[in-house]
């Protein structure tokens, strides 16, 4: 047991977890890559998705559902810790009824980025398709529950996104469509212009309170250690290297969007400094285990290669050589809202 995490909210935030009209968020509405991925890539034609065993093991049930850990993910834990309900289901999920629908949905797809190409090479939902998908669901709950409805989940709702390290580990690093044509600068100019389009976009269609995660230190990652870290699987520099910039980048961009957008309140929220503190001193949040994921060998295995598990995870930060498990998802989100949440209400 991890302790301070198990059990009820330390937001200060929390209301109940039952979907009711106490929580302060009436829906949650989420977009990105496989951190916050609970289950779209099920849908698709692509290797990105994981809805096997041993993911989800520590899922309710049991089950693996396409959440890429071992239990829920940031996702559900946003949806959890406000009171809004237990779970952020998939949109592409063709069981959701219109009680799921205007509580909150999820259009992250697994392996996708900021940048157009990685979403291409992955064949996954790119940030202009999940806005696409984003406007037909507004049809949808509008056709279902009326305009009133779609107008509080736009003016009061909370909007997440959480992508960009596909971004590095996939596309800059290791094609050189990229890496040969872009240098640090201009790459994570590309991303952020591609961020603020969309973000543009999502403040075009009526989103108004918008949160915004960095991405985290990639070079930490189980697998870019043992891709990139040497003989003694250091942190890799040149990808937290780039990673920083970008957020450095991202934030100022953010800044400017919630300063020259009128009735916006959009936030960057860390998601480099939190993680990196757990990799570097695990003990200090309950963990044993943070430079190896708890499936294999935990150096490089992840989706189909996880053919086994750990016998603890509770002890480890990572569940795959790319993800953390359930319960360093749980710490990093209730620390995000703690921080963020009087800004973007």
């Amino acid at each position: 047991m991890i302790a301070g995490v198990v059990g009820r909210s330390t937001t200060g935030i929390h209301s109940q977890c039952n979907g009711s009209n106490d929580s302060i968020v009436p829906a949650v509405i989420v977009f990105g890559d496989s951190v916050v991925d609970t289950g779209n890539n099920n849908y698709l034609e692509t290797i990105f998705k994981v809805n096997y065993p041993p993911y989800g093991q520590d899922f309710s049930g049991g089950q693996p559902t396409g959440r890429f850990s071992n239990g829920k993910v940031p996702s559900d834990f946003l949806v959890e810790e406000l009171g809004v309900k237990d779970v952020l289901p998939p949109y592409l999920d063709p069981t959701l009824k219109i009680e799921d629908l205007v509580t909150g949905v999820n259009f992250a797809s697994g392996g996708g980025g900021y940048d157009p190409l990685t979403s291409e090479l992955a064949s996954v939902i790119s940030l202009e398709e999940q806005t696409e998908l984003f406007k037909e669901y507004m049809e949808k709950v509008k056709s279902m529950a009326g305009e009133e409805v779609v107008n509080t989940i736009l003016s009061k709702g909370l909007f997440i996104v959480a992508t960009g390290s596909n971004d590095v580990t996939n596309t800059y690093f290791n094609n050189p469509i990229r890496l040969y044509h872009y240098d640090f600068d201009s790459y994570t100019r590309l991303m952020v212009d591609s961020a603020s389009s969309f973000l543009q976009n999502l403040y075009n269609l009526g989103a108004r309170r918008i949160g915004v995660f960095g991405i985290p230190p990639i070079g930490c990652l189980p697998s870019q250690r043992t891709l990139k870290g040497g003989t003694q699987r250091e942190c890799a520099k040149k990808y937290n290297e780039l990673a920083e910039l970008f957020n450095t980048k991202l934030a100022m961009e953010i800044n400017y969007l919630n300063h020259n957008l009128p009735f916006v309140k959009m936030v960057y929220i860390d998601g480099y400094y939190l993680p990196l503190d757990i990799i570097q001193n695990p003990t200090k949040y309950g963990f044993d285990v943070s430079n190896i994921g708890c499936c294999g060998t935990g150096t490089i295995e992840v989706a189909f290669l996880c053919k086994y598990t750990c016998t603890n995870v509770s002890e480890y930060v990572f569940w795959d050589s790319f993800h953390f498990t359930e319960n360093a998802y749980r710490i990093i989100v209730r620390n995000s809202l703690s921080k963020n949440m009087n800004l973007i209400m």
